[in-house]
């Protein structure tokens, strides 16, 4: 086989992949014989090292690295070749390297200093000959000279058998395949040859050699090899970085741009390539932190705002780094969400272009007095005045975007109101912008004057501005003017669809509206109708049959398809389950009769995004259906004729699909898209009852307990907590769901959860000794108390305030009218947790002198005392010891007594031991839970792990490793 049908693509894939150590026979037998150059290499680089040279040390794992290339091209060729050999008669490329994490690893190193160029004469190259090798060398050299081509190349390629590792022999092959004006056999020779030298300036040379005859990914690789031994080679890095980029190899230009800037600091030219590609990639973070800290930078190297920049060798503010790269980097802040810096940036930006770096007094100001205009006619009531300062226009934009982002409405329309001065067909994208921030905080009427303004403009008007003017007025329930919108839109599409002669250029603009402005012609659109009519009552009805047919046909193939979901792995069931609950799902959420009108209805039947897909003609046939549905009322089929139904599926129907789906996205890892519904239907008009709303928030509960969302839970279950005043199921579902480890005991002791318990402890202790206190509220529905006999203020949950006395409309439960222990307990053990012991007992005793025999209480009271005894501020410690060693005597008499302990008790016994250095005691107690574990069929129902992990801190703490070890091996071992 000739060699190169071996040298393709897929084995220079290969060699950048494998690992550097070889593990095959011939890799051994290879070291064997150049085991005394590799020594005498050693000796080289130590005395190199012994000279004080730092960078020698990593040189050789460079270079080692490239012959370790060489060597799998090699072993590769032995595999596939045998003993054959053959003329290089098979053009060979480097070709499309499909994976090149091995390059991009080694860029990564090279970025953080590894590997620098080695002085030449520091290492011998190649190893010690054999006599016939030298003999063949000087045979193959003297036919070269004789000008016996074909011979020379016979000899050459049978020195290369025998030892590859002659990079001569594969010099004189190449010289022998340009002489035949072979170049494209020479050149991948040579490239073969310089695995072996490891000389820079060859890699160079060869990589533009490839790049000149077209083989841009081998001048890629051979740049990638220099960069290895020469990473301080700027220009074939930046030629590297370009022809990357032309390629679209991104990662490769973001790499090696990196390595360039590691040389040069700050360079603004590298910014400038390297920000539009670390933007394509979606490098944020990188991007970001580079422009900050050039922006840091040439803060320091020219205070006053100007200095000479050495690109254009002229004075410059900033030093070049001017304007635009502080709106880049604002720009960067508000795309990532960090708008807090975005206005820093500029602030502070410009007050150093304009030479007043040092008035940093503004920075104490929270609103942007410092640069308003006259207009602005500001009341400031501390602090200094207005500045009246100059600001970019740009510059002002960024803040307005900043501003709204952040929720600052009123200095946000100071900004835009400078901005929305301009001309809008000098400025349209900047009011593109504003209006989309406007759109995403869900402010539709400050958003929609600017998409009309846009709109009225035949050069600014765009199919996107006029279906968020749609939506802005959908969503501020003006549905005949967003209608009209739809219809506008929908007709001038199809009138572009049915165009045939049409040229490129026009075909290009159908995307686009026609030349005429919607706005511009709103007078003359209310006078004459447009080809599309509104829809009869009829035709309404018809609409909604098909509907309820769709749902049905599709609610039957969801029942066939939900028995063959795997739980393990995603199938083509779930797949099109999915997919068609989706659908289903989606029109029972955008029926708005189904849901309220109030502040806490749906809002998002079009998402609050500022760019939106390309929209076909069957779903804005379908938009502007709805919108005639809502306009004419509420059109229902007969099976939707009664308020159980919807759509031929009954309301618990309809709720048993929502959890189906919600459940099965949490499992999939989708629980913000399951939250996010669950929480919607909370306000559907169908689930208004108390029963639906305590399923739907069970549902929530559950999909949170999946994924381990802790805020969820602590939301969920306060408010299950208020639904049901004087019932302690939702206080046992809230310790339950939540679980135990490190974020679930931080959302347990957080400040709110532990006001809102302290209120309703104190509300019900009130209640239960002066039932005459009591008022019912009717607008949160629950008992209050008036404020004046709390001590901790109103929440939302319960506002207090005003109310009407206990009636025989609404009782009060016989169930308040006595001290709640359960609660008592609840809040003593978050005192615990807390680490506020004092308090811990003051609270628990009161719920054990309410129930002292629940064994819970005892423990909790126990645990309290134990802990508070081990404070440096206990003066009475022996005394609280000895009261937490009767406390747990008293529960292991109560829990003892219950079936399902499975060494509970002694667990805790000699947890308690444990703690107080009791040892002995507590190893007695640990192996009777071991003992009783053996008896269980199942042992991870016990506490047999716990007791063996603490049971081998004792014996590790006492010396005793080996019974330590066995209790590693019989309980802790996979």
């Amino acid at each position: 086989m000739p060699l190169s049908d071996l040298l393709d693509n897929e084995t220079l894939i290969a060699m950048e992949d494998a690992p550097l150590s070889a593990e095959d026979g011939e890799d051994s037998s290879r070291d064997s014989q150049t085991s005394d150059s590799d020594e005498e290499e050693e000796d080289s680089e130590k005395g190199d090292s012994e000279k004080g040279d730092d960078t020698t040390s990593q040189e050789p794992n460079v270079e080692m690295e490239i012959e370790g290339d060489f060597d799998r091209l090699i072993n590769n060729i032995r595999m596939k070749e045998g003993t054959s050999s053959g003329l290089l008669n098979k053009d060979w490329d480097f070709g499309s390297i499909n994976d090149q994490d091995s390059q991009f690893k080694d860029d990564l190193r090279l970025a953080s200093g590894i590997g620098k160029r080695r002085k030449k004469g520091q290492r011998a190259i190649g190893p010690t000959l054999s006599f016939e090798v030298r003999s063949l060398l000087g045979d193959g050299n003297q036919a070269y000279v004789d000008g016996n081509l074909p011979e020379a190349i016979r000899i050459m390629l049978e020195v290369i058998r025998i030892e590859p590792r002659v990079s001569s022999a594969w010099s004189v092959l190449a010289q022998c395949h340009e002489d035949m004006k072979q170049d494209q056999q020479a050149l991948q020779l040579r490239i073969m040859a310089a695995h072996l030298r490891h000389d820079a300036d060859e890699w160079d040379r060869l990589a533009r050699q490839s790049k000149d005859l077209g083989y841009n990914q081998q001048a890629l690789y051979c740049w990638g090899k220099l960069s290895h031994l020469d990473p301080e080679n700027v220009n074939a890095q930046w030629d590297r970085a370009l022809l990357a980029r032309d390629m679209g190899d991104l990662k490769t230009t973001r790499n090696a741009f990196l390595v360039i800037l590691k040389r040069f600091p700050h360079d603004l030219a590298v910014l400038s390539e390297l920000r539009t590609t670390l933007i394509e990639i979606g490098d944020l973070e990188t991007c970001t932190t580079l422009f900050q800290a050039a922006f840091e930078h040439y803060q320091k190297m020219y205070p006053s705002g100007h200095g000479f920049n050495p690109t254009t060798h002229t004075d410059a503010p900033g030093g070049g780094f001017g304007l635009l790269e502080i709106l880049v980097l604002a720009d960067l802040y508000n795309t990532t969400g960090d708008y807090a810096r975005a206005v820093d940036v500029i602030r502070q930006g410009s007050r150093w272009l304009q030479g007043r770096a040092e008035h940093r007094y503004w920075d104490t100001c929270d609103d942007d007095r410092e640069y308003d205009v006259p207009e602005f006619n500001r009341t400031v009531e501390s602090g200094p005045e207005s500045g009246l300062y100059p600001l970019d226009l740009n510059a002002r934009h960024r803040l307005t975007v900043a501003r709204i982002k952040m929720g600052e409405i009123e200095e946000a329309k100071l900004h835009a109101s400078v901005v929305l001065a301009e001309d809008v067909l000098d400025y349209a994208p900047l009011f593109a912008e504003t209006a989309d921030a406007y759109f995403e905080q869900e402010m539709y009427a400050e958003a929609r004057p600017i998409y009309e303004l846009l709109g009225r403009e035949a050069s600014t008007s765009s199919m996107y501005v006029l279906l968020q003017t749609a939506t802005c007025l959908r969503m501020m329930n003006e549905l005949r003017e967003a209608a009209e919108v739809y219809e506008y839109m929908i007709d001038s599409r199809k009138r572009l669809n049915r165009s045939t002669d049409v040229n490129m250029d026009e075909s290009e603009k159908a995307k686009q509206l026609p030349s005429s402005s919607l706005f511009s012609e709103q007078n003359k659109a209310k006078t004459t109708k447009s080809g599309r009519q509104r829809m009869s009552a009829e035709a309404l009805m018809e609409l909604e049959a098909k509907n309820e047919l769709d749902t049905l046909k599709g609610h039957r193939r969801l029942e066939e398809l939900y028995p063959q979901i795997s739980k393990d792995e995603v199938n083509d069931s779930e797949r099109e389950w999915l997919l068609q609950a989706e659908k289903i799902i989606d029109s029972f959420r955008e029926c708005r009769q189904l849901f309220s009108t109030s502040q806490y209805g749906f809002r998002g039947v079009f998402p609050a995004r500022p760019k939106r897909a390309k929209i076909s003609e069957d779903d804005e046939d379908r938009m502007a259906s709805r919108l005639q549905l809502e306009i004419e009322g509420s059109v229902a089929s007969k099976a939707a004729a009664s308020t159980e139904v919807f759509r031929g599926l009954d309301f618990p129907e309809w709720l048993k699909l929502f959890f189906q789906y919600c459940f099965l996205l949490t499992w999939r890892g989708q629980f913000e898209v399951a939250e996010e519904i669950l929480k919607h239907l909370i306000y559907s008009t169908a689930y208004r009852s108390l029963e639906s709303q305590t399923s739907i928030r069970l549902a929530i509960l559950t999909c949170a307990m999946l994924a381990q969302r802790h805020a969820t839970i602590v939301e969920q279950s306060r408010k299950l907590m208020s639904a049901y005043q004087f019932n302690n199921e939702p206080l046992r579902i809230y310790l339950a769901v939540l679980g135990g480890g490190l974020h679930a005991t931080d959302a347990f002791v957080l400040s709110p959860v532990q006001k809102y318990l302290y209120r309703e402890l104190k509300s019900s202790y009130i209640i239960a000794k002066t039932p005459d206190a009591a008022r019912w509220v009717n607008q949160i529905r629950r008992f209050s108390i008036p404020d004046s006999k709390l001590e901790e203020p109103a929440d939302e949950d319960d506002p207090g305030g005003p109310g009407e006395p206990a009636s025989e409309a609404h009782p009060l439960p016989q169930a308040a009218r006595k001290i709640n222990p359960v609660l008592t307990a609840l809040y003593g053990q978050m005192c615990i947790s807390a680490k506020s012991y004092q308090s811990a007992i003051f609270y628990l005793l009161y719920a054990y002198e309410l129930c002292s025999e629940d064994p819970m209480i005892c423990l909790s009271l126990a645990v309290a005392s134990m802990g508070r005894a081990l404070q440096r501020q206990s003066d009475n410690r022996h005394h609280l010891i000895t009261q937490a060693m009767g406390l747990l005597t008293r529960y292991r008499q109560l829990r003892s007594e219950q079936k399902n302990a499975l060494g509970e008790v002694d667990y805790n016994l000699g947890r308690a031991f444990q703690q107080l250095g009791l040892y002995s005691h507590a190893v007695t107690h640990y192996e009777k839970v071991l003992q009783m574990a053996e008896t269980e069929e199942d042992k991870h129902a016990t506490l047999a792990k716990e007791a063996a992990y603490n049971l081998s801190l004792i014996y590790g703490m006492t010396g005793s490793a080996s019974l330590a070890g066995a209790l590693y091996r019989r309980w802790l071992s996979l």
